[in-house]
């Protein structure tokens, strides 16, 4: 179709035709173009996109992989995967070509993130560069099965960084102990990192805590949802995964404390966030305990890490473990390996044990 100009303002404006999923004929008109050549590019880049021709750009792709990807995950998932594709992705691959994309361009995107420094001259992380170009991938995966691109240079040129996070932290438990001490002045805090140290749960899940969660003649905890503060609102998902919906059974002393805590809440309803606050209150609060009792800082998340490291050293089994915190048996198996008490030395012993009684047995 060609492009018009508004003789009453001087801007110009194209026309196009298409069939949408339905096959209907719509039409569609976009209008405020100042140059001939940019309404002439609009068009061009709609019919590609209507088509699914991999002929166009990276950034006119990318926004139909959102429109295909957006209403099929959670919230809190797309804005970090448009975080990097707007930041890490577009900037350098915006304006190229989908189907010119080769392994020498990835190559070259590849060592620029590999060689950035921040103003501490700090690098990006082996986990955080892992997730960036697993985000290329994906997209580049989504244009070959589902338009026609030949092939994704990226999986091709292999994955930079690494799924292993940095070294795991965790406090013992005299560590949370003191660090609890000082964040007595202020109950909402002290009972927050109770949940979070003696429960394992994840900050997401503490936050989005109501009293119609809790049982306290059962003395548990149900964990169905999640909290998230996006784009400045309070946003309440699904857990993390499916294994994440779970009932926590509560020491009696933590049940204990929660219950007077909600009681001295005044005018508090059942379906009320019992902690109304964001993670970056947790982050300062964290910061406070440690300057003041000289803990060792470590992350929120690292809570988690310490009740785990806590249950494998009172003997609980990874199963057993796994199935409180909402993780998978052999997570647990694989990320704290290294905690649980290594049974080559009885294995040893035992087979050395059955050789001798076979050995025995012979020699009468």
């Amino acid at each position: 179709m060609p492009v018009y100009k508004d003789e009453k303002n001087g801007s110009w404006y194209a026309m196009v035709r298409f069939e949408d999923w339905t096959g209907q004929r719509k039409q569609k008109c976009k209008r405020g173009f100042s140059t001939r050549r940019e309404a002439l590019e609009w068009e061009r880049t709609f019919q590609q996109q209507s088509a699914g021709d991999p002929d166009m750009t990276f950034e006119a792709f990318c926004k139909l992989y959102e429109k295909d990807m957006r209403p099929r995950l959670k919230e809190s998932t797309w804005a970090t995967k448009d975080h990097i594709t707007r930041t890490k992705l577009l900037p350098y691959f915006g304006k190229r070509r989908l189907c010119e994309l080769n392994t020498k361009d990835i190559i070259a995107w590849q060592n620029t993130l590999l060689a950035y420094r921040d103003e501490k001259k700090r690098p990006y992380s082996p986990t955080y560069l892992k997730i960036i170009h697993n985000q290329l991938t994906a997209i580049l995966s989504h244009a070959v099965k589902h338009y026609g691109l030949k092939s994704n240079p990226a999986s091709r040129v292999g994955c930079i960084g690494s799924k292993e996070s940095e070294e795991m932290q965790f406090w013992t438990k005299d560590e949370y102990l003191l660090f609890s001490y000082a964040m007595m002045d202020k109950p909402l805090s002290y009972y927050a990192f109770e949940m979070l140290y003696w429960c394992g749960i994840r900050e997401g899940e503490l936050l989005a805590l109501t009293p119609a969660d809790f049982d306290f003649g059962k003395c548990t905890v149900s964990i169905s949802k999640s909290y998230q503060r996006l784009h400045g609102k309070d946003v309440i998902t699904t857990p993390k995964t499916r294994k994440s919906c779970r009932t926590i059974r509560m020491p009696e002393f933590l049940r204990d404390e929660i219950q007077d805590y909600v009681k001295s809440l005044y005018g508090i309803r059942k379906t009320d966030r019992l902690f109304p606050v964001t993670k970056n209150y947790l982050y300062h609060e964290m910061e406070r305990g440690t300057k003041q009792t000289g803990v060792k800082r470590i992350r929120i998340h690292d809570l988690r890490h310490s009740h785990v490291s806590l249950l494998i050293d009172m003997g609980f089994s990874a199963v057993a473990i796994a199935d409180r915190v909402g993780h998978e048996s052999i997570d647990i198996t694989y990320r704290y390996a290294h905690l649980f008490p290594t049974k080559q030395t009885e294995m040893a012993d035992k087979l050395n044990q059955e050789r001798n009684i076979e050995h025995d047995g012979k020699s009468a």
